[in-house]
């Protein structure tokens, strides 16, 4: 399994975990682009050292090559000097290296291939872990926006209940109640004001007629007694 195989699986196990706990979104969501980051970072280095091996293949190759090179020279100079069968050892020597380049060859080839699709994977994980950051936030929204309506509905079921209503309409009745009693007591207490002042004028007759008797037992004496009546003075 490569590299980038296994930080897919581990990133899929991670969101599987965050989604199966899933107690608070926004920092499940957090954490999960810093597992991402820290996956990234690890493959960056795996690239880097791939990249290294790479340049290090390419070095062995070039320098397997050089002293090939060095040694076709010298296979060269030993021909000038007449010597062909010293030419001939030193050209044997020259395949070696020449084998020994062209398989660095090779290598430096695959490897530079497998840099090159490493690169490319790695662009992708990262323009991936740019669109989750940007989605992050939209996520966290949209699941605030789920939660506060779970709240809104939780709230609509209770005052949907009929004890909440039921007991809305017993404190109806009971407002009523003291309001009717209010009434009543205002009324008769108008009432007994009424009559306290029925009361009054009875009162106030009664000392009139009870003044009019004496007057006239007064004149009823007078009479017997011969006495003047006094004018009253004129006002």
């Amino acid at each position: 399994m490569g590299i980038f195989d296994r930080i897919r699986t581990l990133l899929a196990s991670n969101i599987n975990a965050a989604i199966t706990k899933a107690e608070d979104p926004e920092k499940m969501l957090e954490q999960l682009v810093l597992d991402m980051q820290k996956q990234f970072t690890e493959a960056r280095q795996q690239v880097a050292v791939a990249m290294a091996d790479e340049q290090r293949l390419k070095k062995q190759h070039e320098n397997e090559s050089r002293i090939a090179a060095e040694w076709e020279a010298k296979a060269r100079k030993a021909l000038g000097g007449g010597d062909e069968a010293l030419a001939r050892e030193i050209l044997v020597r020259k395949a070696e290296h020449d084998r020994m380049a062209g398989e660095y060859k090779v290598q430096w080839d695959q490897q530079a291939a497998a840099v090159e699709q490493l690169r490319s994977a790695l662009q992708q994980l990262n323009t991936k872990i740019e669109e989750a950051k940007r989605k992050k936030n939209l996520l966290v929204a949209r699941a605030k926006r789920a939660e506060a309506q779970r709240k809104i509905h939780d709230t609509m079921s209770g005052l949907s209940d009929s004890s909440a209503f039921e007991g809305f309409s017993r404190m109806e009745g009971k407002v009523d109640q003291l309001e009717a009693e209010a009434t009543v007591a205002t009324q008769f207490a108008g009432e007994l004001a009424q009559g306290d002042d029925l009361n009054k004028r009875v009162a106030q007759l009664e000392s009139k007629t009870g003044g009019g008797e004496v007057d006239a037992q007064l004149a009823a004496l007078k009479a017997s007694m011969a006495v003047p009546e006094i004018e009253a003075p004129k006002k």
